[in-house]
């Protein structure tokens, strides 16, 4: 059995993060994306194709020629036509039945298995804004119908990214939709002429990753499964309460206070006196200073928090210098949702508290204030007592 993860897009609305790294290395509880898909394949196929484009050789570096038993092929999409022509670019790879995932969002086993029995396959979750989807009709366990964002279709199953096919839809022709894209849910409107398309509904899980926010809403869900497992040295005077993760060649200074879950990764520095509180994951050779708390944050490898300052429900980028002092604001004074800038349209992330996103490399001066749903795009600086009241992009 053959797998292809769709995994050439710029995920432009993820910026600044994606400005240096594909989407789906984005991580998540100590794992990238891709990672994360391709365990959910292990003892289920044995041969997965990775369509690749935007900056996709750190992809390659990154997974290599195999994962865990399965062999990795990697097929490169130069011209960003759509996912069906990212699947058209595999066809001559593809030999009998295979499966199709979307590169960015996080899907089960359960699931993905569940697929898997039939011939020809789709998933589907039902959702409460079917206008924000692409939708299928399902009548008797059978897709009849699929509908892309329309404010007038009545079914609320919303389509997550899984497709169970075989080489014969590549006898089909796509064209162009109306956006100018060749799209894979064609093959399953020709298919349900000729054969029958099963539907699946999800009840594992599914996790699209569409906005910044949503790492942090993944990684609050993956943290919940993990088990401590303390491979660093934690000093005495130091605590690390529940379920939390310390990589090798960490060390947990005195006055150090962890609360899980939470993930420190290796060869870390953490404390003396600081407090990392639940839902928080740390990349490798992270440093978190003297009295400094992080909560419910992702901090990607060689991130640098400096003593005295404050992070909450935020992103940080690789290698990124907060100085001594830098608060981030997580919590607006009327206490409305925070609101965040992507692609220059504001958008409401549903959360009451949000933090910052913050690209690779990014230095901050002392005692820098940051405002809730501020971004700051890749090795900006900031300087000593700076207020960032709008996203920082040069």
């Amino acid at each position: 059995m053959q797998a292809v993860i769709l995994a050439a897009g710029k995920g432009t609305r993820m910026e600044p993060l994606t400005l240096t790294r594909p989407k789906v290395l984005l991580k998540v509880a100590g794992k990238t994306m891709i990672e994360h898909n391709l365990e959910q394949l292990v003892g289920l196929v044995n041969e997965v194709i990775i369509v690749i484009g935007y900056k996709g050789e750190m992809i390659r570096r990154e997974i290599g020629d195999s994962f865990k038993g399965i062999k990795v092929k990697y097929v490169w999409q130069r011209n960003q036509n759509g996912p069906g022509g990212a699947l058209m670019l595999c066809a001559k790879q593809l030999k009998d039945r295979f499966i199709v995932l979307n590169g960015d969002d996080f899907y089960s086993k359960k699931d993905i298995k569940k697929c898997l029995k039939f011939n020809y396959c789709v998933m589907g979750a039902k959702v409460k804004s079917p206008e924000k989807w692409g939708i299928f009709t399902v009548r008797n366990g059978k897709v009849v119908d699929f509908i892309e964002k329309s404010r007038s279709v009545k079914s609320r199953w919303a389509n997550v990214g899984i497709y169970v096919f075989d080489t014969k839809i590549f006898n089909y022709k796509l064209k162009k939709s109306k956006r100018n894209e060749y799209e894979i849910t064609d093959y399953v409107l020709h298919l349900i002429k000729t054969s029958e398309v099963n539907f699946e509904k999800v009840s594992g899980y599914w996790m699209p990753i569409g906005y910044p926010w949503h790492i942090l809403e993944a990684n609050e869900f993956f943290l919940k499964k993990v088990r401590r497992n303390v491979k660093g040295k934690i000093e005495k005077g130091a605590q690390v309460k529940g379920a939390v993760v310390v990589g090798k060649g960490t060390i947990v200074r005195s006055g150090s206070y962890i609360e899980g879950p939470a993930v420190i990764g290796s060869n870390c520095k953490i404390g003396p006196n600081c407090y990392i509180r639940p839902s928080t994951t740390l990349g490798d050779d992270c440093k978190v200073g003297n009295a400094v708390e992080v909560k419910n944050c992702v901090l990607f490898d060689g991130v640098s928090v400096g003593h005295l300052s404050y992070i909450g429900d935020s992103v940080i980028g690789s290698g990124v210098n907060l100085a001594g002092g830098t608060i981030v604001a997580n919590l607006r004074h009327d206490n409305k949702n925070v609101k965040m800038m992507i692609r220059k349209k504001l958008i409401d992330s549903g959360r009451r508290k949000l933090g910052t996103i913050i690209g690779d490399g990014v230095k901050t001066g002392i005692n820098t204030q940051i405002y809730p749903g501020r971004k700051l795009w890749p090795k900006v600086q900031t300087v000593p007592s700076e207020i960032v009241k709008k996203d920082k992009v040069k």
